[in-house]
């Protein structure tokens, strides 16, 4: 796989954790958010933990916002790194970066507030990140806030309502579980991230 893999460093994400995960694929991603790197790599992630307001405005101090909006390779949103490709969340009333169209909503109190653990999720037909993978594939999830199904979905998840657990808009695609934390599926989610021709 000749990949350069660059890791946009977001608030409070395991960069460590994300690394290693490529590194058991073969990948081996610089953590960066330097414009010439990230405009050079050939796939880029953009993970991310934490409240959306805090993250968009560490995104926007150091202009990475504007980076963010001018990528044209491969780009993976990672948990909040995927929130934040909307236009806005409703956690803190947040405009977030408009890659994507719509808002991501507060998930219900019930059957417990946040999500966290292992779930299905259940891939659409021609999701090209669930490529080789059953079509109910278990991930592990942290998260209180969750996107729309809307035309971008590319797998859905129910916890209490249904919701985007993936998403693509051409280059552009985003995970609302870890898949560094999630065992061989997650292993296979970032190898047919990184197969994604640039």
């Amino acid at each position: 796989m000749n990949v350069r893999a660059v890791i946009i460093p977001g608030s409070g994400a395991n960069f460590g954790s994300l690394r290693q995960a490529c590194l058991r694929i073969g990948v081996e991603a610089e953590v960066s958010d330097d414009p010439a790197r990230v405009g050079a790599a050939s796939h880029v992630i953009l993970p991310g933990v934490g409240a959306a307001g805090h993250a968009m405005r560490g995104l926007r101090t150091r202009g990475v916002d504007r980076l963010i909006r001018t990528l044209g390779q491969p780009l993976l949103g990672i948990c909040l790194g995927m929130q934040l490709l909307f236009e806005g969340s409703d956690e803190d009333d947040t405009e977030c970066l408009g890659v994507l169209p719509g808002r991501v909503r507060r998930l219900p109190a019930e059957p417990r507030w946040p999500h966290m653990g292992w779930n299905r999720a259940h891939a659409l037909p021609g999701a090209a990140l669930f490529d080789g993978l059953d079509a109910e594939a278990w991930f592990y999830f942290v998260h209180g806030y969750a996107a729309p199904l809307d035309a971008s979905a590319q797998a859905c998840t129910d916890y209490g309502t249904a919701f985007a657990s993936a998403v693509r808009a051409g280059s552009v695609h985003g995970v609302q579980f870890h898949p560094e934390k999630s065992a061989a599926a997650g292993r296979r989610v970032l190898a047919n991230f990184f197969s994604t021709p640039c």
